[in-house]
């Protein structure tokens, strides 16, 4: 899989740098609250087992199966909820969405006003990545926790991956435009 790899953008120690940071900020911002993290499967799975271990307060976990882009590289705009969240408790929970990347913004956007309607008391949202460059104009969304912005270019490692593979690799990488027919 590392032969697929253009170049590393994000390596395993930065990772675990922006891990223990956003832990800490977590930390901090919920003491004294009831915090859920919230797991967009897959590919955020790899950054909530990290960061759910370097928070120092009490924390749930729970996951959603949202998706918008099928087998392709760029989203289809059509939000899918594939796995929901049934709990009875949300009035009382602060939710954070923890995300590996966020692309042009509708899916998270959607999933943050679907959970406030479903009656969470608050939702924020955490990313590893932000692509601010591919947002939606049309949609009004910044993460409250962001690990870093990243250039416009097609990434995987560490949760994300391509048509299923490359999740296990323990860095982010820049994906050979070869091999999805890019650029």
């Amino acid at each position: 899989m590392n032969k697929d790899i253009e170049r590393i953008l994000v390596s395993e120690k930065e990772l675990d740098e922006i891990t223990t940071r956003i832990a800490g900020e977590l930390s901090r911002d919920y003491e004294g609250k009831r915090l859920l993290l919230l797991c967009i499967l897959k590919g955020s799975v790899v950054f909530m087992g990290d960061l759910m271990k370097k928070i120092s307060i009490p924390v749930e976990i729970d996951f959603m199966k949202v998706s918008s882009y099928g087998s392709g590289t760029k989203s289809t705009g059509s939000v899918n909820i594939v796995l929901d969240l049934y709990r009875n408790d949300l009035p009382d929970i602060d939710i954070v969405i923890i995300e590996d990347i966020i692309d042009s913004g509708h899916t998270l956007s959607y999933l943050t006003t679907y959970l406030k309607n479903k009656g969470a008391r608050s939702v924020r949202i955490a990313t590893v990545l932000d692509k601010p460059s591919r947002r939606d104009p049309a949609v009004n969304l910044t993460p409250d926790y962001t690990g870093k912005v990243i250039p416009d270019e097609f990434v995987v490692g560490y949760g994300l991956d391509y048509d299923e593979k490359y999740r296990a690799l323990p860095y982010i990488g820049v994906l050979s435009p070869e091999v999805y027919g890019g650029r």
